[in-house]
């Protein structure tokens, strides 16, 4: 029979906790967890009665865990994680060929060859089921942390995160941003500078995007504004579409133009200097031990060798970079 004070301890009043520890703002944290600040506020009061001291204060406007807080944070982290542990444990000693495989997509990807990877896998795996969800980077990264998902795939470096620690990645090719434009003053020009790409009315993606942010600082590093767009989408083919049809200039994933070039009307040229940056698997530690990870990591490699996909991907004044190239 569940007491009261089981249902004070249950994952989802712990999970409201850490969100709030992690935020260290009510309305933010309740946003996040998809409840209202009061619902938020009341769990939180809960957990205090039961350990029977304040977990949190605040000095002005701005939320501080207590000394009791501070335990409870990392009591509840070592739950978590010998929770965790003992998952994948489990999941270490599973088939190879069945069970189920959770991927997380940042959803401003080109996903058609992992799309048409999973399709084959499944040919090859029908007991295998694969959970493809696309997320926002802050939901992979709230799944990741709570074991909700087995990979993300995601663009990589990333400054948003601070503990690295149970995490590891997977580089599964390197990407750069190609400049797609409709100037005929840059037609047939393999590379662009940045001072050249200013002038022009522009579309992106959103300004806390990764791609986004990214271009932000390469524009600052080389002392250009960086222009001012007329229109942001979350998606590759949103983009696209918006600039075949308005004739604005944009940025795009080169994963993105080798798959679509045919339907894009702008001509694409890379960015002088280069905007780089690599796709990448991202998992818990140990995660890629797990048999049927494995085989899943191992067999999307040989696909995409198969397929020359990584040899196609990023051209690099006016040439091909291949894995050698690279190494």
């Amino acid at each position: 029979m569940k007491t009261k004070q089981d249902n004070i301890f249950s994952s989802k009043t712990l999970s409201y906790f850490l969100q709030l520890a992690e935020t260290m703002n009510y309305t933010q944290a309740a946003q996040i967890l998809g409840i209202t600040q009061p619902a938020l506020t009341q769990q939180i009061k809960k957990l205090e009665r039961t350990v029977g001291a304040p977990l949190f204060f605040s000095v002005g406007k701005k939320l501080h865990l207590s000394d009791a807080g501070a335990t409870m944070l990392a009591a509840t982290q070592d739950i978590y994680e010998v929770l965790n542990q003992a998952t994948d444990e489990i999941q270490r000693s599973t088939s190879a060929t069945s069970g189920v495989i959770s991927i997380g997509f940042l959803a401003s990807i080109e996903d058609s060859v992992f799309n048409a990877f999973i399709a084959h896998y499944y040919a090859m795996h029908p007991d295998i089921n694969v959970n493809f969800r696309m997320m926002t980077r802050r939901e992979i990264w709230e799944h990741l942390e709570n074991n909700q998902i087995d990979l993300a795939i995601m663009y990589l470096p990333d400054d948003s995160i601070k503990n690295w620690k149970p995490y590891e990645s997977r580089t599964i090719f390197g990407e750069q941003l190609m400049f797609l434009h409709n100037d005929d003053r840059l037609k047939g020009r393999e590379t662009v500078r940045f001072e050249e790409t200013v002038d022009s009315k522009w579309v992106s993606y959103p300004d806390d995007y990764f791609l986004a942010h990214l271009m932000s600082e390469r524009y600052k590093n080389q002392l250009v504004t960086i222009p001012k767009p007329v229109a942001q989408f979350t998606t590759p083919y949103q983009l696209a579409e918006f600039s075949n049809r308005t004739g604005v200039d944009t940025a795009l994933p080169a994963s993105f133009y080798v798959a679509h070039k045919d339907e894009i009307k702008a001509e694409a040229a890379g960015f002088d200097p280069e905007i780089q940056f690599d796709l990448s698997f991202v998992f818990r530690k140990g995660k890629d031990q797990i048999p049927r990870i494995a085989n899943f990591l191992d067999e999307l490699d040989a696909y995409l060798e198969a397929d020359d996909y990584l040899s196609r991907v990023v051209k690099n004044r006016g040439r091909l970079i291949t894995e050698s190239d690279e190494n």
